[in-house]
């Protein structure tokens, strides 16, 4: 059987993948990819006539609920703000003061 991946293929997909590898793991690499290279071979060779093609990896349904809004009043919202604003340790004005990003 022929090799479906040579020395060559290898060094040239390790070159633009930016991988320096030793002897060593070029030739681990080599078996590994040629066994699952072999193994693809095989599953071409399959009878899939009778399969039906799939849209997505799963027939499962989404089990949680939607995201809903919750109307609360007004007084719990600008509590809520009060709380938060209270909290944080540097104010100007209506603003939180945060550290600068950029110097």
């Amino acid at each position: 059987m022929e090799k479906l991946i040579t020395v060559e293929i290898l060094a040239k997909t390790a070159e633009l993948a930016r991988f320096n590898l030793s002897e060593k793991e070029e030739e681990k690499l080599l078996a590994d990819l040629g066994k699952i290279l072999e193994y693809f071979g095989e599953l071409k060779e399959l009878n899939t006539e009778s399969v039906e093609p799939m849209a997505g990896g799963t027939e499962e349904k989404n089990v949680f609920r939607a995201d809903e809004r919750r109307e609360r009043d007004e007084k719990a919202r600008e509590k809520e703000r009060e709380n938060i604003v209270a909290a944080f340790p540097e104010k100007e004005e209506r603003f939180l003061k945060v550290p600068p990003v950029f110097e």
